[in-house]
C-alpha cells in the first residue's frame, strides 16, 4: 500500500495552491488522487519514489511529509511505536493555519505528543534527526516532514536577478504554479507564446521540460535567450511571431504557458487588449496536442469558443488588480 502523503500549502490564494499539488500529483505519480483537503492541507497516497519529483516542481506547498493522522485538540495523538524509527532524535514544531484554532494550547498539544514520541526516541530541539510538524486548523494534523519547498532558489530567479528584465513579470513561483496547473509531466514540451523576459521557460527548463518561445517584440525573445544563458538553461526551440502565427511554425505541444499583456505599461504594438486576447485564444488550440492544456492569466475572467475552460482561480495582487489562472483544455 502506497504512503500517505500531507502537503502544508500556502495560504496565499483560496484554491490555487490545492489546484496546483493536485496537478504535481497527477503529473509525476500518474492515476493517483489527492484522498481528502482542508484549510491549509490536502493528503495524498502515491509510491515513495514520486516525492522527489513532485516536491522539486512544486512552488505553492511549503512542506511535504509522511501523514501520521490527525485528531481533534482535547484527543490523543494517533501515534504508535513504529511512527520513527528507534533512536532518531526528534523535534516537534506547530503551527496555525489562517489563525485558526486560537484557543488550543499549541505547547500542551506538543507536550503531549512528544511524551509519546519520546519513549523510544530523545527530544533534540537544536539538531533533530527528525521532524514532526503539527498543523493546526480544522484538525490536529501531524507529519513527518520529508521534503520542504526551496524558496532561496526562486528568489534568486526573481525578475530583477536576471541580467535582461521588465518590471512587469511572474514571481518564479508564480510561473511555476501556472506550468504546473496544465499538468504537463517532465521531458514534455512547453511554449510560451508571449515569452518577455522569459520568467516561464526559466521555469520550465529547470523542471526538465522543452521550452519553446516566441513573442512578436524580437527584443523580448533575444533578452530571453540571454537570460536562459544566464541560468544555463537550454531554450528547445524559439522564434519572432506574432500570437497568429504560432500556428504556422509549432506544433505538437505538451502544454501552452503563458501570462500575456494587460494593462497601461505593456508593449502591445497599439493593438486593442481584448482583440489579442481573441487572436490567442484561437491560435493556441491548434498548437496543442488532443487533450492538451494552456496555462494562461488574464486581469478578468474568459472564456474560449476553442477550448473547453477547466478551471479559474484568482489571485489578488494589490487593490482592484487581481490576477485569473485559467486552465483550458483543448477540444479534440
Amino acid at each position: 500500500m502506497d504512503p500517505i502523503f500531507f502537503f502544508e500549502l500556502s495560504g496565499e490564494s483560496a484554491d490555487l495552491p490545492y489546484a496546483e499539488a493536485v496537478r504535481c500529483i497527477e503529473a509525476e505519480a500518474p492515476g493517483c488522487r489527492a484522498a481528502s483537503r482542508g484549510p491549509g492541507y490536502l493528503t495524498a497516497a502515491f509510491p515513495y519514489e514520486a516525492l522527489d519529483g513532485i516536491a522539486s516542481r512544486i512552488a505553492l506547498t511549503h512542506r511535504i511529509g509522511r501523514y501520521i493522522g490527525c485528531y481533534d485538540p482535547d484527543g490523543l495523538p494517533p501515534l504508535s511505536d513504529a511512527i520513527l524509527p528507534e533512536g532518531r532524535t526528534f523535534s516537534i514544531k506547530a503551527k496555525r493555519f489562517g489563525g485558526m484554532m486560537k484557543d488550543a494550547d499549541s505547547q500542551k498539544l506538543i507536550r503531549e505528543a512528544g511524551a509519546l514520541l519520546s519513549k523510544n526516541n530523545d527530544v533534540d530541539l537544536r539538531d533533530p534527526d527528525v521532524t514532526v510538524r503539527m498543523q493546526m486548523c480544522d484538525k490536529v494534523h501531524l507529519f513527518v516532514e520529508e521534503r520542504v519547498t526551496e524558496k532561496d532558489l526562486l528568489e534568486k530567479r526573481k525578475v530583477g536577478e536576471r541580467p535582461f528584465f521588465s518590471p512587469i513579470s511572474l514571481h518564479p513561483k508564480y510561473a511555476r504554479t501556472l506550468i504546473n496547473l496544465t499538468g504537463v509531466r517532465r521531458g514534455g514540451t512547453v511554449l510560451d507564446p508571449f515569452c518577455g523576459t522569459g520568467g516561464i521557460a526559466i521555469e520550465a527548463a529547470d523542471m526538465g521540460m522543452k521550452a519553446v518561445v516566441s513573442d512578436f517584440d524580437e527584443d523580448m525573445v533575444i533578452g530571453c535567450r540571454e537570460n536562459m544563458d544566464f541560468y544555463g538553461l537550454k531554450l528547445h526551440d524559439h522564434d519572432v511571431l506574432d500570437i497568429s502565427g504560432i500556428p504556422d511554425r509549432f506544433s505538437d505541444i505538451d502544454a501552452v504557458a503563458t501570462d500575456p499583456p494587460y494593462g497601461r505599461s505593456t508593449k502591445t504594438g497599439g493593438e486593442d487588449i481584448s482583440a489579442i486576447y481573441k487572436r490567442a485564444m484561437d491560435a493556441i488550440p491548434k498548437v496543442l496536442k488532443p487533450d492538451s492544456r494552456a496555462g494562461m492569466i488574464f486581469p478578468l475572467e474568459l472564456q474560449s469558443d476553442a477550448m473547453t475552460l477547466e478551471s479559474v482561480h484568482r489571485q489578488k495582487v494589490h487593490g482592484s488588480l487581481s490576477r485569473y489562472y485559467h486552465v483550458f483544455r483543448r477540444r479534440d
